[in-house]
């Protein structure tokens, strides 16, 4: 199987619509890095939600807050991205391989550079907050997850955006519960590190695509060549 045989990780349906909600995500994630740039407080929605403590919440629901964060933790995020690099391998899937390994670091480096140019902190000046670096990522694996299972069962333009954005709501907002339980995040943090991967997952998976396709034309053109080289061999 070649570069450009293997299924694109962002299917052709869905470019468009996911185009335009990874254009909102970002406005929404430079708005909210504006209004709450150097704050060390909760904002009024914030407030309005719930008051971040570490004691939010009360056992059982506090055991399944912290199971979810470890989800997020680097050996809990590493363990989730090469179980699920493995499946997209054993189901051939080359490219959402590469999707899961590139856009976890990407969408995690661009949380954690926003956290140092926003400045947001929690429970003291070292708890840079804001967005939720967890938040995040798990929102960004799951999203690929949904790309992979579109792609999959070849799901059209409206089922497969609404797969997607469905396995990213879940997904953001089982860990955003868990940060705010915690008191590890404000509400608003939460939502910038959801609307962080929707701006970059989406964006990654068509750099995936078209790096494979250029890839996979230059090995065509070269196997052309060689091709053409060896009858021209023959007629001499």
């Amino acid at each position: 199987m070649n570069g450009r045989s293997a299924p694109a990780v962002l299917a052709p349906s869905l470019r468009a619509w996911l185009g335009l909600i990874a254009a909102l995500a970002a406005l929404v994630v430079v708005v909210l890095g504006v209004l709450y740039a150097g704050h060390s407080e909760p904002g009024r929605v914030d407030a309005w939600i719930v008051q971040p403590t570490a004691d939010s919440v009360r056992p059982p629901w506090r055991y399944v807050a912290l199971a979810t964060d470890f989800l997020g933790e680097p050996a809990g995020a590493a363990t989730l991205v090469v179980a699920t690099v493995t499946g997209c391998l054993l189901l051939r899937r080359p490219r959402a391989a590469v999707l899961v390994v590139a856009g976890a670091a990407l969408t995690v480096g661009t949380a954690t550079l926003l956290k140092s140019l926003v400045g947001r902190t929690i429970h003291g000046d070292d708890n840079l907050s804001y967005p939720s670096g967890h938040t995040a990522f798990l929102t960004a694996l799951a999203l690929v997850l949904a790309l992979l299972v579109t792609g999959r069962l070849g799901l059209g333009r409206t089922a497969g955006t609404s797969l997607v954005l469905a396995a990213a709501l879940v997904a953001g907002a089982a860990m955003g519960w868990a940060q705010v339980a915690l008191g590890a995040h404000y509400p608003t943090d939460a939502l910038g590190g959801w609307c962080t991967a929707l701006a970059v997952i989406p964006a990654t998976a068509w750099l995936v695509d078209r790096m494979a396709d250029r890839m996979a034309d230059r090995m065509a053109d070269r196997m052309a060549d060689r091709t053409a080289d060896a009858g021209r061999r023959e007629r001499r």
